[in-house]
Order: C-alpha cells, then sequence, then structure tokens
C-alpha cells in the first residue's frame, strides 16, 4: 500500500509539474507575440511619421524696400523702374531629418518678363524647423519691351512681381536615409509703390 501511495504522489507531482511547464510555455508565447506587435507598431509609427519625407516649403515671407525710384512719364526714357528689394526667403522644413539644399537662383518676373535676381547659398534647414535667408535683388525695368503695360501698373501705383524657383536637396533621416526632394517657389507680390511696401503677398 505504502509503495501504491508513493506511485501515485509521483504521478500527481510530474503531472503538476509538466502543466506548468505548460502554462510558462503558454505565458513565454504571448509575450514574444506582444514584443512581435509591440516592434510592428514601431515599425509602423516610424514609417508613417519619421521616415515620411516630404517637400519643403520654399517662399518669400517679407520684404523691404533700399533705393526707390520709378517714373510713368512717357518722355526721355519712357516709363520706368529701378527698385532695390531686401527679401526674407523661407525654406520650411516639416520633416524629421535635416534638410540639405544646394545653392540656387530667384528670379522675379513682371508680366513674363525677368526684371531681377538673386542668388541662395547652398545651405541647410534643421529638422521641423524655418532657415532664413535674406537676399538682396536689383528690380530693373531696362530689359522690358512691353512699356504700355509698365506706363498703366506704374500710373496705379501697383507693381506685380512673380518669384519663381527650385531648391534641390536630401532630407536625412536618421543620419542614414537620404530622400531626395525639390523645394519649389512659386509667388505672387504686389509692392504699393506711393507706400513703398509690400501691399499683397501670396505664395502656393
Amino acid at each position: 500500500m505504502a509503495e501504491g501511495n508513493e506511485h501515485g504522489h509521483e504521478s500527481g507531482a510530474g503531472t503538476e509539474s509538466r502543466e506548468l511547464r505548460r502554462r510558462k510555455r503558454k505565458r513565454c508565447l504571448i509575450y514574444l507575440l506582444l514584443l512581435a506587435v509591440f516592434k510592428i507598431g514601431i515599425i509602423l509609427l516610424l514609417t508613417l511619421t519619421v521616415m515620411r519625407t516630404r517637400s519643403p516649403k520654399f517662399r518669400v515671407s517679407s520684404a523691404e524696400f533700399g533705393a526707390f525710384t520709378y517714373s510713368s512719364s512717357s518722355a526721355a526714357a519712357g516709363p520706368s523702374f529701378d527698385i532695390t528689394l531686401y527679401a526674407e526667403l523661407a525654406v520650411k522644413n516639416t520633416n524629421f531629418g535635416r534638410y540639405k539644399f544646394d545653392s540656387t537662383t530667384v528670379y522675379f518676373s513682371y508680366n513674363g518678363a525677368v526684371v531681377g535676381s538673386a542668388s541662395v547659398p547652398g545651405w541647410s534647414a534643421r529638422a521641423r524647423s524655418t532657415r532664413r535667408i535674406r537676399v538682396q535683388v536689383e528690380l530693373s525695368s531696362a530689359g522690358l519691351a512691353d512699356r504700355v503695360q509698365v506706363k498703366s501698373d506704374l500710373e496705379a501705383g501697383v507693381l506685380p512681381l512673380n518669384s519663381r524657383a527650385a531648391l534641390e536637396g536630401k532630407v536625412e533621416v536618421l543620419q542614414v536615409f537620404k530622400r531626395r526632394k525639390t523645394a519649389e517657389m512659386d509667388c505672387f507680390l504686389a509692392i504699393n509703390l506711393v507706400q513703398r511696401s509690400i501691399a499683397y503677398l501670396s505664395c502656393q
């Protein structure tokens, strides 16, 4: 009888031990599954936020003036303008990585004809920040052929201009991945000739 009881106890202990091991394995599998789900979630989060890159925004943010002369007279050289424009350009980088861009040129045009330009040096904009660049532009009507339209706008006291440029660069993500992005400028600005100020400024 004693031996039978011993075998019964050993059998019960063995069953309990197997049950404990089974529970531990099950618990480990659950932990591994949760860890895998967590890692997948982190990867998806990085893919949708940090790893996703967008083209930075490049625009004229403000402007002021230096030398400022214009004439709507038809006599002598005819209607003309010569204006020194100090423009603040903004490169807004909304990415989670630094945006390094090459040098470029911003062209200011009147009625489709270029009347001034400014060189922008190669630089960079930190992650989720805005790089501001100040440039000087000499606006001149010297090369314009359509003097009739110039005369009309100068008499109205408002000079409409467009500014365009393309900024080539790369977004560096986690200092490992580099994605090439182009920031394009397409702005319209109207100069109030009487007040020597910007009457209207809009960028796409």
